[in-house]
């Protein structure tokens, strides 16, 4: 056998050795490119202060705080700051606003988390990877709300206008068991570009603002942005391929939960790359 080893021509012996390497290398590239997307879509995005435009104001600034106190649509924020968490993963602004909100509207229940999100309702296997990457879409996110049992108002902006939200919002804000959350994208505010989901947890009159728990927390704060910006920002469509744009749900509970079960396949609504951007908010 050894004899026949060493009569082997070299020009095999060198194909097998390029082979080996070659399977090597390409075992490396995979390794590496696994731990790029686990590093990027994964893993908890790394803390990074962001720029605010000069028209935002921030809630931990005295102007900000002083807003809040001045609201006379500021029922929402206690609960939702209570229950206020930052988005795990850069694409989780969805699943981080959709936790906040369902335990800010049931207290009584077993707490949600976003690291189970996906597996206490009906949702596809692979919809933790999907979302983690393209975000949601406002249809998908009012359908994951509906799958931990709330009921919800979907409305895109270009079905209505900016009067009848501030009106809408400043209603919601002044009542008790309902909540309000808004897709936007965050260039129409002066911020990267995002598709972005948040709520919306106060209203004030007098600068015509709203206040939005930001939760991309790592990266900004709570911040209130004029309703006319807001606006802007909700209308922008999802992406080049459609002209559905963005909008607001509206978020309250069922008498008891219900279980709205999903397509086992996935969604099949147009969706954006919504890969958004966890220091808790002031409470």
């Amino acid at each position: 056998m050894n004899d026949q080893h060493r009569d082997e021509p070299s020009s095999r012996r060198s194909h097998r050795r390029m082979l080996r390497a070659a399977a090597a290398g390409l075992l490396v590239l995979m390794l590496v490119a696994a731990g790029a997307f686990w590093q990027h879509y994964l893993r908890a995005p790394p803390a990074q202060a962001g720029l605010l435009p000069a028209d935002m104001v921030s809630l931990q600034t005295a102007q900000g705080k002083r807003l809040l106190a001045e609201s006379d649509a500021r029922v929402d924020y206690p609960s939702l700051a209570a229950h206020f968490v930052g988005q795990s993963r850069r694409g989780y602004c969805g699943v981080a606003s959709a936790v906040t909100t369902l335990n800010a509207l049931y207290p009584g229940q077993p707490r949600l988390d976003q690291s189970t999100f996906f597996r206490t309702a009906d949702f596809h296997v692979l919809a933790p990877l999907r979302h983690s990457v393209s975000g949601m879409s406002l249809r998908q996110f009012a359908d994951a709300l509906r799958a931990h049992g709330a009921h919800v108002a979907m409305t895109y902006a270009s079905e209505t206008e900016a009067s009848a939200f501030r009106t809408l919002a400043r209603r919601n804000l002044q009542s008790q068991g309902d909540y309000l959350l808004v897709n936007y994208q965050r260039a129409e505010l002066g911020q990267e570009a995002s598709g972005h989901i948040s709520p919306i947890a106060a209203y004030h009159a007098g600068t015509d603002s709203v206040l939005v728990l930001d939760v991309a927390a790592h990266k900004y704060p709570p911040v209130w942005v004029t309703i006319e910006s807001l606006w802007k920002a909700m209308q922008v469509p999802l992406n080049p391929e459609t002209s559905r744009t963005r909008g607001f749900v509206e978020v309250s509970g069922l008498p008891r939960r219900q279980v709205y079960r999903l397509p086992r396949l996935g969604y099949k609504t147009p969706h954006e790359p919504d890969t958004s951007d966890h220091p808790r908010i002031p409470r």
